[in-house]
């Protein structure tokens, strides 16, 4: 197939292309402790470079001058259950349209229309509910609460319970440990509903070796949203619908991380949120400005990164964007590889398991 310039045109690629098969007893359900003692899969830029390592090695794995880019968002406690008349509804909030109006996914959502109430229960300050106000496609519904700001957030925190990935088996009423097992050490702003995995790994010990040998880091914010982790269902990839999320990178981070390329420094992007985030703001020549709003870029083999130069991130679902944004990153061959090599070496997979360290692929 050729375009009428008669350049070759890549044919649509295949969800299918990005699946792979995971024994069940490798998806983590506790994070190891301490953090930093989590294996570190270490894909080095040759094609069979391939080191089992520790998180609390990363120091000796980079370089005096390189930048860690974490990202310093805050899981809110985003899964909620309710009543709309007698019958039982579970909410999970999923991106913020104001202080007081989110997009959530609801089960059973067939049940919901505009106009219908939902009642959270009561606490010292009344009653917590929230009105339907849109119903929109897989069980994506709009709500706007009683409460704004501050006093939704503090709702959250009495009402919710930790929005965790639905591979990560709990009770229905949660588990207190994962309000903290499900934090970075970075967390700062509140907002996202899912944690950015990569910066679990973190202590503040390995954070003092890496600041002794002179590798700076520099937080943005990206606020995680599910859909981030969803498998994409549609058979050609780039069909699939990404959610969009908010971001920010303030002045003074995008000058740092400017100055650091600028003296030789790499820009190593603790997860793929971070990632995201730099590569969405970027201009041509990696250089960066300060930015506040969404975005839904989505990665896909044939990307040309401009801002990241190293990758760390945990081990993602098969058929998931971010499976297909590593192997942008690194090459789909070296992925499935790093994969095969990780699965018969018993590393844990997801949310709460171990983590790599992705250089892109050596130029021949």
């Amino acid at each position: 197939m050729r375009t009428p310039m008669g350049t070759p045109k890549r044919p649509p690629m295949q969800t299918g292309d990005f699946d792979f098969d995971l024994p069940r007893d490798l998806i983590a359900q506790r994070p190891v402790e301490p953090r930093d003692q989590a294996r570190l899969l270490h894909v080095g830029p040759g094609s069979r470079e391939l080191a089992d390592r520790q998180v609390s090695d990363l120091a000796e794995l980079l370089r005096p001058g390189d930048l860690l880019v974490t990202n310093d968002t805050k899981v809110i406690p985003a899964r909620l259950t309710g009543r709309r008349g007698t019958s039982g509804v579970e909410v999970t909030l999923h991106q913020a349209v104001d202080t007081g109006t989110w997009k959530a996914f609801a089960r059973p959502a067939r049940k919901l229309n505009p106009g219908d109430r939902i009642d959270f229960g009561s606490d010292a300050t009344g009653d917590f509910t929230a009105d339907v106000i849109a119903k929109g496609e897989a069980g994506e519904v709009t709500l706007r609460f009683a409460r704004a700001g501050g006093a939704l957030l503090a709702a959250l925190e009495e009402h919710g319970i930790m929005p965790l990935p639905p591979y990560i088996q709990r009770d229905k009423a949660g588990d207190p440990r994962d309000r903290h097992d499900y934090q970075t050490v970075f967390a700062r702003r509140e907002g996202a509903v899912a944690a950015p995995t990569a910066g679990l790994h973190f202590t503040p010990a390995l954070l003092r070796r890496l600041e002794e040998r002179g590798i700076g880091r520099v937080n943005v914010t990206l606020h995680v949203g599910a859909g981030t982790f969803l498998p994409v269902k549609t058979d050609e990839v780039e069909a699939h619908p990404m959610h969009s999320e908010t971001g920010e990178i303030t002045a003074e981070a995008a000058a740092r991380i400017n100055a650091a390329r600028a003296a030789g420094g790499r820009i190593v992007a603790v997860g793929t949120t971070s990632l995201r985030l730099l590569e969405s703001v970027a201009a041509d020549d990696g250089t960066l400005a300060a930015f506040t709003g969404e975005t839904k870029l989505f990665i896909l083999p044939g990307y040309r990164f401009k801002a990241v130069d190293l990758l760390m991130t945990n081990f993602h679902l098969p058929r998931s964007t971010l499976f297909m944004l590593v192997c942008a990153f690194a090459g789909k061959q070296r992925m499935e590889a790093a994969y095969a090599h990780a699965i018969a070496e018993g590393y844990r997979f997801y949310s709460y398991g171990d983590a790599s360290l992705l250089e892109p692929e050596r130029a021949a």
